[in-house]
């Protein structure tokens, strides 16, 4: 209470003026925690949710994640929606940054995915383990369920244009679920669909579908997600935090339960 009632008298004479300034700029500051606003591609949303805990613990910082596929997130960020953090393909934050909503050169590659194929828990699991026996197995399905192409997800453009260069295309149309975003596995859960194609994180966490394997290397495609820093972030030292974190060595082992590998795999 003294050294205050002394720094009120020192503070009326401008040389105490500038000794108070000096005082309070040599005074350490801690950074307040922030919340960092994701938005994300739909398959990496279980690797932040995973690894939001061990991020706070080293951090202090927490998330809020929003996802959808790629294309929408891209027009929501366009749009004008708020973020610190985006995680995408490296083509859509390339673009976003050209434009100028993602800091340049902070693109950083943090997973890869490769596409699964699934069956309802229980049922027979069919023959993949060739390209001729993957085309077998889907001509010979009632329904075969992917992303719907058309709503911008990496996994149902890249589908639909497997079946072209297979040459099955017009034999599935007819008999083919779409989905406009989210889990294929909903529609194979429901009945809805007797076979379902999507990438394996996508596959992995849903209850009552089972993951019958990976494409077939011949036709295996990986998409690759990356972490980009928002041009507007108000805390971009806590968002280049948590690109450095998702991509550091010590989240291989989430990423492998979640049906991932580190981009160098």
């Amino acid at each position: 209470m003294v050294f205050f009632a002394d720094m009120r008298q020192v503070v009326k004479r401008p040389t105490g003026r500038l000794f108070l300034l000096l005082f309070l700029l040599a005074t350490p500051v801690t950074a307040p925690a922030a919340e960092l606003m994701v938005l994300t591609a739909g398959a990496f949303k279980p690797v932040l949710l995973a690894a939001e805990g061990d991020f706070r613990a080293a951090a202090s910082h927490s998330l809020r994640v929003e996802n959808d596929t790629v294309g929408a997130t891209s027009k929501k960020i366009e749009g004008g929606a708020a973020f610190d953090v985006a995680v995408l393909t490296p083509a859509a934050i390339d673009e976003l940054a050209g434009k100028g909503f993602i800091v340049q050169g902070t693109r950083t590659a943090l997973a890869r995915i490769g596409v699964g194929v699934m069956v309802k828990a229980g049922a027979t699991k069919p023959d993949i383990s060739s390209v001729d026996a993957f085309k077998r197995a889907l001509l010979g399905a009632k329904t075969v369920a992917y992303i719907d192409p058309a709503s911008g997800g990496s996994s149902g453009i890249y589908v639909a244009r497997l079946l072209e260069r297979l040459g099955i295309a017009d034999a599935i149309k007819p008999k083919a679920k779409l989905k406009q975003g989210g889990y294929v596995a909903d529609l194979v859960v429901s009945g809805e669909a007797e076979i379902g194609i999507h990438q394996i994180s996508e596959i992995l966490p849903v209850s009552g579908v089972a993951l019958v394997g990976p494409l077939p290397a011949e036709i295996q495609n990986y998409t690759v997600y990356a972490g980009g820093l928002g041009a507007k972030s108000a805390t971009p030292e806590a968002a280049t935090a948590l690109i450095k974190f998702l991509a550091g060595p010590q989240l291989a082992p989430v990423l492998k339960s979640k049906g991932m590998d580190a981009p160098g795999s």
